[in-house]
């Protein structure tokens, strides 16, 4: 019988709405949901085509251990007290700083991190890394040291803003905001409105933008120096909001006093008076900013981000309606872990702290491959792909290798699975509940997808993974029958006052509380992952509370079990807050005397490499690398590596390398040729693609291809191509964006 279901796009963060028609346990068919409040009715193709995700024939139905070089079925059972067995071992000879989880990094898979997490910690360990840390750390350090903590970041109010500069960011590709395409084109289309854009090639919002500018790859900080010098200089900075909000300024003023505008412009190939003229509408307009990996992911990144946050700061933009606003959340925004804390690790080979509690992948295949005794020997990756998510492919084959146990939690027989010593089949987003924790403004909206098909194998929730080796391992205490008895009465009142009393009692199992949940609660409601939500409702902060009484929620003690039950009763999402769009969005600020810190001493010492003749020598093209790679390119063509089915992009050029017209008559080049792109780490063959889009000496190449399925690659694995030590000095994120290469014909 036919029955159409809501659900969620699960390929990027927007997870816009959308109703799939289920037949005999299969999608049969994929339209937008108009009833989910934020995408309204919007969908890209990426999420017209989930059918593709969820059904190909590479998905995992049970679980698998590696005998030689064959995998074969195993029990649960037996897999759970296997690797539990082996990672008890590990850790006894090796300490716990020998193991590490890979996860918790996707956007719609976000309950398996409160599981991961809970046995990582159990065991005593502090490593956990995931793709936060390939992309979003440098700027989470910079909003850390600004705002005070890791995980605020300010984001455009774009309903309101009179001119959004963008920056390294393609969201008629990328998307990253409700409704991407609707709103950039009603933006551009507005004469009162200016849409500015700075990407080196023409992109897709490029084309629609009122301006573009296409700054040389790689010189991205010299032209926040240069704009920021310019503002200040013509005296176009908002003196009453820096006095008001504002801490650091008169140290930080005499940075960019005397820096040299005019040469760091013409280093960036752009147009002085142009820039100029982008200054005074920035600093005199309604503005917002918005990056993405394009500078997130180049030379000088963290030190981009900070002066982004000093661009703005200046200008009066942070924390004002149609600037850039403190989104709000449901839940609690993540951890924030100082490296000044002593509390912090650091890794042991390559000494790179934790940025908002997570470790960067670029270096994990150094510290497995290290010479010390504590070195990482144990990993489990769950929602996870590193062999073709993360740099230098290279190096994690061979560091996996070296692995004394290696366990995958995941839906498809992945690069990185192939390799395991154990996989275990977890249920998709689509078999499970589970949701996206995200923030959001100035409505922060939460949907906890409902279940839509059932499993048709062993697959389990990856939480519940995490819940069997927990209580393997001896991390799950002893729950009284009460617990059991409250949870299975349907009295979710009652099983919460029982659940205080037993807390109380037992202070120190507070830290076990997701399996507690999951194994009490989660029985009677048929998931871990419901009932862990549902605990973290119980322990909203403050903030969620005010967001909430905005939109008529009731706050107090009651307000986890309304939202709780507001979520249940609306599979297609709902409103559950709204933060303040006045002024007191600034009380967001975490600093110690309430204000915007630009005061960063780690970024004055950075600073003072940030001069024009300087980087221009440092710039210089290589005759044996004369090209600049962009290693990784959003179209609607790519979905990281959660599409493992080529056959959604059939009869599309999906994975190509983009090279300027002028640079392939002068190469000998022609469109449609397979030519060979060498670097430093490797080298990789793909189809040529000549287009005037393209700026000149600089090629990109999409991320997310490379997939072997049904034993056949397909597509350049961009990440063949990028070295994991080329990376930030202080993030450890890698600089694909700025990666010396050289083309060839095959």
């Amino acid at each position: 019988m036919e029955q159409w279901k809501k659900t969620s796009c699960v390929l990027c963060g927007n997870t816009c709405g959308l109703e799939v028609l289920v037949e005999d346990n299969r999608m049969v068919k994929v339209r937008p949901d108009k009833d989910q409040p934020v995408s309204q009715g919007y969908a890209c193709r990426k999420g017209l085509s989930i059918i593709h995700h969820q059904h190909h024939a590479d998905r995992l139905m049970y679980a698998l251990k590696k005998v030689g070089n064959t995998f074969e079925r195993i029990s649960w059972d037996k897999a759970i007290d296997e690797i539990a067995e082996r990672l008890t071992a590990i850790i006894d000879k090796y300490g716990p700083r020998s193991f590490a989880y890979m996860g918790g990094g996707g956007v719609s898979w976000a309950s398996e991190a409160v599981f991961g997490r809970s046995v990582l910690r159990g065991l005593g360990s502090q490593y956990m890394y995931n793709a936060l840390a390939q992309e979003l750390t440098g700027k989470f350090w910079a909003d850390g040291r600004s705002f005070g903590r890791q995980f605020l970041h300010a984001e455009p109010h774009i309903e309101e803003t009179d001119m959004l500069l963008i920056i390294g960011w393609n969201p008629m590709m990328s998307h990253h905001t409700p409704r991407a395409r609707r709103v950039l084109r009603k933006l551009s289309k507005d004469p009162d409105k200016l849409l500015v854009v700075i990407d080196p090639r023409q992109s897709e919002t490029a084309t629609i933008a009122d301006i573009h500018l296409p700054i040389r790859p790689g010189t991205d900080a010299l032209l926040n120096c240069a704009m920021i010098s310019i503002i200040l200089k013509e005296g176009w900075h908002n003196k009453d909001y820096i006095e008001k909000h504002v801490g650091g300024f008169e140290t930080i003023h005499s940075w960019f006093t005397d820096f040299d505008a005019q040469g760091a412009i013409r280093v960036c190939e752009l147009d002085y008076n142009q820039v100029r003229d982008l200054c005074h509408e920035f600093a005199t307009r309604k503005s917002s900013l918005r990056c993405d990996l394009g500078v997130l992911m180049t030379r000088h990144s963290t030190l981009i981000s900070y002066l982004e946050n000093v661009l703005l700061s200046v200008c009066g933009r942070i924390g004002v309606r149609g600037g850039n606003l403190f989104p709000g959340s449901l839940l609690g925004r993540g951890p924030h872990s100082d490296e000044r804390n002593p509390n912090t690790w650091r890794t042991v080979a390559t000494n790179y702290p934790a940025i908002c509690g997570v470790y960067p992948p670029n270096v994990m295949p150094e510290e497995i491959m290290s010479g010390s005794p504590d070195r990482l020997r144990a990993v489990i990756v769950s929602s996870s792909n590193p062999l073709r998510s993360f740099a230098d492919t290279t190096a994690y084959e061979e560091a996996f290798k070296r692995l004394d146990l290696l366990v995958s939690v995941e839906l498809s027989m992945t690069e990185t699975a192939s390799l395991a010593h154990y996989v275990l089949p977890a249920r998709s987003c689509y078999e499970s509940w589970d949701g996206p924790f995200g923030p959001g403004h100035p409505k922060v909206f939460f949907q906890m997808r409902h279940p839509v098909l059932e499993p048709e194998g062993e697959q389990i929730e990856a939480g519940e993974v995490f819940t069997r080796l927990a209580d393997r391992l001896g991390l799950i205490p002893e729950i009284p029958n009460s617990l059991y008895e409250a949870a299975e009465s349907g009295d979710r009142m009652k099983f919460g006052a029982t659940l205080t009393e037993f807390l109380k009692s037992n202070p120190k199992v507070s830290s076990r509380i997701p399996f507690i949940l999951a194994r009490t609660l989660g029985k009677a409601l048929g998931s871990g992952n419901l009932a862990s939500l549902w605990g973290l409702l119980q322990t909203l902060p403050q903030s969620s509370h005010e967001n909430a009484a905005r939109i008529g929620f009731t706050p107090g003690p009651g307000l986890g079990e309304e939202l709780f039950q507001a979520i249940l009763d609306q599979p297609e999402g709902a409103f559950v807050g709204e933060v303040d769009t006045e002024e007191n969005n600034l009380k967001a600020l975490a600093t110690e005397d309430g204000r915007i810190n630009l005061d960063v001493p780690e970024m004055a010492d950075w600073l003072k490499e940030i001069d024009p003749v300087a980087e221009s020598g440092k710039l210089k093209e290589s005759s044996n690398y004369p090209f600049i790679l962009s290693a990784g390119r959003h179209m609607d063509m790519n979905a990281n590596t959660l599409m493992r089915n080529p056959a959604w992009n059939e009869g599309r050029r999906a994975c190509t390398v983009t090279m300027h017209s002028g640079d392939a008559e002068e190469f000998g080049f022609s469109d449609g040729q397979t030519v060979r792109v060498i670097t430093e780490a490797g080298a990789e063959t793909v189809e040529l693609e000549v287009t005037d889009s393209a700026k000149p000496g600089h090629i990109t190449i999409p991320h997310g291809f490379g997939l072997v399925y049904q034993g056949k690659k397909y597509g350049a694995n961009v990440n063949r191509l990028t070295k994991n030590t080329h990376r930030d000095r202080l993030a450890g994120t890698p600089l694909h964006r700025y990666v010396l290469c050289r083309v060839e014909t095959v």
